[in-house]
């Protein structure tokens, strides 16, 4: 269409050419404001594999972005040894259906005001697999606010965002102590931080995304506790990056309790509300780390059992599903794990 004109007329209609198409695609993706109605609606008229609703309705997107404090891509912990391939494992495993006798696995906890999901996800974990190789007879609450406090650079910044390969050393090299939630009065150090409103007009702080101090690292425990905080530790004998082949990651729940992951949030996320989560809309808020434990197929999408730190008024009682298998927002491929000594 253009042969015999001025190359300089040429390049010009092409150039505009770009920018009509630019423009036009620009406008087919749409782009809704985080955690409003025209997100969910727009979620849920799609009728994928999930639905989304409000679960941050006094809340800001701020507040939700803070909660992602898990450092993506850091310092990897040695791979383990692959031993899926030896393995039958089953369609669908649910750590709470498989050691009913640890109350752990089957709880949520709440990081309050502060990026620590980097320490939830490897307390809750640690804590469970101190139950399974128990077979049951130690049941212990593991300490984020130990964690969170006292792991130092290590782990990261505290509040500001961590690393779980950091977490998971430090429980091995120095040991945590026990610690409930907020206000619980249970273990040696609960946690500190209080929970804010998420949902619903109640007496607790609204939920805005205000910089929040990371606790001090007091090596004491609360009054009243015994034994001391010396005596308090649990230790592990060892821990590691697991294999990001979903099989693997499989075998080790299945083997070992459930582990630690961590994935890229998106906008759409904290809208979560049921189904087999997979990216739809939205842009990156940043890290999160979760506890997952175990997997399934829901109406032909196979998918990740986890549990989220947000407190049970989130999600599915706490607890969400997502996609598995082709490594979705980074799931397969920063996992870990120990084991308890």
């Amino acid at each position: 269409m253009f042969s015999g004109g001025n190359p300089a007329t040429m390049w010009h209609s092409l150039a505009l050419l770009c920018i009509l198409a630019s423009f036009t695609s620009s406008r087919n993706v749409p782009h809704f404001k985080p955690l409003s109605s025209d997100m969910v609606n727009y979620i849920n008229k799609l009728n994928t594999t999930w639905k989304a609703g409000h679960n941050f309705p006094n809340g800001d997107i701020s507040y939700v972005k803070r909660l992602c404090g898990t450092m993506l891509g850091g310092k990897k912990l040695p791979v383990r040894y692959s031993f899926a391939g030896k393995m039958d494992l089953p369609e669908n495993f649910d750590s709470r259906e498989a050691w009913p006798k640890c109350p752990t696995v089957k709880e949520i906890r709440d990081q309050g005001s502060c990026g620590s999901c980097w320490a939830f996800g490897a307390v809750e974990a640690i804590s469970d697999r101190v139950c399974v190789h128990s077979m049951g007879k130690l049941n212990v609450e593991v300490s984020a606010e130990d964690l969170l406090s006292c792991c130092g650079i290590e782990c990261g910044m505290g509040c500001n965002g961590g690393y779980p390969s950091g977490a998971w050393s430090f429980w091995t090299e120095k040991g945590l102590v026990s610690g409930g939630l907020y206000d619980s009065h249970l273990g040696c150090r609960p946690y500190s931080i209080p929970p804010c409103e998420h949902h619903v007009n109640g007496s607790r702080p609204s939920c805005k995304g205000e910089e929040g101090d990371t606790p001090k690292c007091v090596k004491k425990c609360e009054d009243g506790y015994a034994p001391d905080y010396s005596k308090d530790k649990h230790f592990g004998s060892d821990s590691y990056s697991v294999p990001s082949s979903q099989q693997e990651i499989m075998a080790e729940i299945y083997k070992n309790g459930p582990v630690e992951g961590a994935f890229s949030v998106y906008e759409d996320f904290p809208t979560y509300k049921s189904g087999v989560y997979r990216h739809t809309t939205g842009e990156e808020l940043g890290g999160h780390a979760i506890k997952i434990l175990g997997w399934g197929v829901e109406n032909g999408t196979p998918y990740w059992l986890c549990a989220n730190s947000w407190n049970t008024d989130w999600g599915d009682n706490g607890f969400f599903k997502i996609l598995r298998g082709e490594d979705h927002c980074g799931i397969e491929s920063e996992i870990v794990a120990g084991i308890p000594k």
